[in-house]
Parts: structure tokens; C-alpha cells; sequence
């Protein structure tokens, strides 16, 4: 069995509701509900001793791209989120660390005005360690480092968004 990752707030390619769109109190011009989506994995492979998950827009003129969530340390019994788990239901044991834009939780699309659609991409990550050593304030790029290393397989889905 292939492990994959499924959402039933949109579709692998489709475009993230406004629901799911950074909201105003972030200052980025946008006014979205900042709802992170409902995510859904299967078929872990053998030795996942938990799950990370992320979503990264490559399309961001950062140069870097630009991290909208990063959870990790999700136990391994757990496989799927509700939509707005982000700061409300993260299963006990998880951990959502430091985005780009500063802080922990989901940071819903917000790409500039007018600029291309751009693809936001949800990962999920199994991982062959029960914990990572990361905390509320690590980097994305620290716990990328951290899955690089101990990541068996991993499942995306792309979202994408224009303003």
C-alpha cells in the first residue's frame, strides 16, 4: 500500500478556499479564516514511529520560499487532523513549531497581490523516530534538517492560491 495523503477541504491541484487564507490579523493584506484544512494519511510504512507534517510555498519572493506550518511529533495512531486543528486539536504529544512568520500554528496563503497562483504544498512525514528534538521555537529549516534524517516516506498534496 502507497502511503498518501488526502484532505476532504480540497482536492491534490485544486484551489484553497478563503476559509483556509491568512487572516488580516497577520498584517499581510490578506482577510482570510486562517483555518488550517482537514489532512487525512494512510499506509504508513512498516517502523513509523510518528508523523511531522508541513506546508512550504516554493512560489514566495523570499528567495527561500516560505513555511506555513510545520507539526511535529505526531504519535503514530493518529491519522488525520480536522480542519482548524492548528492551535486548538493537535493530538497530545505533537508540536507545532516556528513558521516564517515568526511563530507556531498554521499561516494560511497569502501571496502578493496580483503575482502568479501560488502552490502550497502539504507534506506528510513518517517518521521513524517517536520524537523529534525540536520545540515551539525551532526553525522549519531545523526540523527539515531533523526528518531529513529521519524521514521513511512522505505523501504531499498541493494546494494552490492567487489573489
Amino acid at each position: 500500500m502507497a502511503f498518501t495523503l488526502t484532505s476532504s477541504s480540497f482536492k491534490d491541484g485544486d484551489y484553497l478556499g478563503q476559509d483556509h487564507v491568512l487572516s488580516e490579523n497577520f498584517g499581510f493584506g490578506c482577510a482570510g479564516g486562517n483555518v488550517s484544512p482537514q489532512l487525512s494519511w494512510s499506509g504508513a510504512p512498516e517502523g513509523t514511529k510518528s508523523f511531522a507534517i508541513t506546508c512550504y510555498d516554493p512560489d514566495a519572493p523570499t528567495g527561500s520560499g516560505f513555511w506555513h506550518w510545520v507539526v511535529a511529533n505526531i504519535p503514530a495512531d493518529v491519522t488525520s487532523l480536522a480542519a482548524g486543528a492548528s492551535g486548538k486539536s493537535i493530538p497530545a504529544g505533537a508540536i507545532e513549531t516556528r513558521t516564517d512568520t515568526g511563530q507556531p500554528g498554521y499561516a494560511g496563503p497569502c501571496p502578493p497581490e496580483g503575482d502568479h497562483p501560488h502552490r502550497y504544498i502539504f507534506t506528510v512525514f513518517a517518521v521513524k523516530e517517536e520524537s523529534l528534538p525540536v520545540e515551539a521555537d525551532t526553525s522549519a529549516a531545523v526540523v527539515g534538517f531533523q526528518l531529513h534524517f529521519n524521514t521513511l516516506a512522505k505523501a504531499t498534496l498541493m494546494g494552490l492560491f492567487k489573489r
